[in-house]
C-alpha cells in the first residue's frame, strides 16, 4: 500500500513539536491527494480531500473501509448540494455527511462537486447519512491546508503501517500550538521604499510551516523606553491586492499607509501573517471572489466554499509582539476583532488608531460589506 509511513520519534523534539509536524505532514498527504487516518475516541476515519484525491486514493479508502464511502461537507454546502435546508446538531460539529452514489466516485466529478464555483447537478442518490463521530475532526484539517472542507471519508479497520497518521487533540490543538511555537529565525535591515529604516524579522512554527514577517520600522524599542507606544499594524498577507495592486480590496493602501505612518512616527512595527483571505488561502479567495461575481458579498462568499467568516488566528500576533519585546501598541485597525485578540493575548492596546482609506469604484461594496456584516468601524 502506498502513503507515507508515519515516522519514529525524532531526537531533540519536544512532544509538542512531534504533534505539530504529525498534523503538517497529514495535511501535506491531503493536498497531495493521497488519504490519511484521524484517529480518536471511537473509529478510525479513514479521509481523503474530495478536491485532490486520484483513483489510487479512492482504491486505498475502499480497502480499509467498513462501509461505503461519505463525502462530509460543510452544511452550506451540503444544503445547496440537496437544494434543502440541513439542520445542525451539535453532536455533528458543524459537518453534513452525504451518501456518494456509484456514479460520483471519480477523482473529476468529486472535484467538481466539491467546489461550489463549479457546474455540477446533484446526482441521483445523494442523500443525508449519520455523521462519524471523527468527522468535525477531518474537516477541520482540510481547512488547516487551504483545502476545500469536503472529504471523502469511511470508517477504517485494518490500516497499515503505510497510513499517514494524524491524532485528533494534534489537529485541534494545532492553531494555538503553531502560534505558541514560533521562533525567530532570521533577521536583516531591508530598507524599504514607504520607510527606508525598516528590519525584517522571520518568525517559524516548529512544524517547519510558513513564516510569518515583522517588520520593524524606526526605533519601537527605544519608543517603549521612553514610556511610549510604537504604532502597530497586523496585516494579513494579500498577494493580490498588497503585490498585484488589485482594486477589489483595500489592503495594498492599507500597508502602505502603514508603513508611511510608521515611517513618519519615527517606530512602528508591521506584522505581515500568512493567513491570505482572512485565513482561507489564495485559491480559495480566488474561488470566493467567482462567487462573489454571481452576487454573493465576501461573507457569504466564505461561508458557501464551507469556511468561516474570518478564520484567522490572532495569536499568531500576540506571540510575535512578545519575542519583540513589544508589550504595548497603538494599533493601527478598524477591525474591533483585531483590538479584542490582542487585548487576550495580553498585549495592551494604548490607543486605537484609525486606519481607512476610501473606495475606488470597484472595492466600494466591499467595503461597505466589512462595515455592515464585521463590525468595522470605518
Amino acid at each position: 500500500m502506498t502513503g507515507f509511513v508515519t515516522p519514529r520519534p525524532e531526537p531533540g523534539l519536544s512532544a509538542e513539536a512531534l504533534a505539530l509536524r504529525e498534523v503538517h505532514r497529514a495535511i501535506a498527504e491531503l493536498r497531495r491527494g493521497g488519504p490519511v487516518l484521524v484517529e480518536g475516541e471511537g473509529q478510525p476515519l479513514a479521509v481523503a480531500a474530495a478536491e485532490t484525491v486520484g483513483a489510487a486514493g479512492l482504491a486505498q479508502l475502499r480497502e480499509v473501509g467498513t462501509q461505503p464511502p461519505l463525502l462530509l461537507l460543510a452544511p452550506v454546502r451540503a444544503a445547496a448540494v440537496l437544494s434543502r435546508p440541513v439542520p445542525l446538531s451539535a453532536p455533528e460539529q458543524g459537518v453534513a455527511a452525504l451518501r456518494l452514489p456509484p456514479s460520483l466516485m471519480d477523482p473529476q466529478r468529486l472535484a467538481a462537486f466539491a467546489d461550489p464555483t463549479a457546474e455540477m447537478l446533484m446526482p441521483a442518490g445523494t442523500e443525508r447519512a449519520p455523521v462519524p463521530a471523527l468527522a468535525g475532526v477531518a474537516l477541520t484539517l482540510a481547512k488547516l491546508g487551504r483545502l476545500l472542507p469536503a472529504l471523502v471519508a469511511v470508517p477504517a479497520a485494518g490500516a497499515d503501517a503505510g497510513w499517514q497518521r494524524v491524532p485528533a487533540d494534534s489537529v485541534l490543538a494545532y492553531p494555538d500550538t503553531a502560534a505558541t511555537t514560533l521562533r525567530r529565525v532570521a533577521e536583516a535591515r531591508v530598507p524599504l521604499e514607504e520607510a527606508p529604516d525598516t528590519r525584517i524579522v522571520a518568525f517559524r512554527a516548529a512544524d517547519g510551516g510558513i513564516e510569518h514577517l515583522a517588520m520593524l520600522v524606526g526605533d519601537p524599542e527605544g519608543r517603549l523606553a521612553s514610556g511610549g507606544a510604537p504604532l502597530a499594524r497586523l496585516h494579513s498577507e494579500c498577494f493580490t491586492g498588497d503585490l498585484l495592486g488589485s482594486l477589489r480590496c483595500d489592503c495594498g493602501p492599507q500597508l502602505r499607509g502603514a508603513l508611511r505612518r510608521m515611517a513618519e512616527d519615527g517606530a512602528g512595527v508591521l506584522l505581515y501573517l500568512a493567513q491570505e483571505g482572512r485565513g482561507i488561502g489564495l485559491v480559495n479567495k480566488l474561488r470566493a471572489y467567482a462567487l462573489q461575481d454571481g452576487g454573493l458579498d465576501t461573507l457569504d462568499a466564505n461561508r458557501a466554499l464551507g469556511y468561516g467568516a474570518d478564520e484567522r488566528n490572532f495569536l499568531l500576533a500576540g506571540t510575535m509582539l512578545r519575542a519583540l519585546r513589544i508589550p504595548r501598541v497603538r494599533l493601527l485597525t478598524n477591525n474591533p476583532d483585531k483590538l479584542a485578540g490582542l487585548a487576550a493575548c495580553g498585549i495592551e492596546v494604548a490607543s486605537r488608531e484609525a486606519h481607512s482609506f476610501g473606495g475606488n469604484g470597484v472595492n466600494d461594496a466591499y467595503l461597505a460589506t466589512k462595515a455592515r456584516r464585521f463590525g468595522h468601524m470605518l
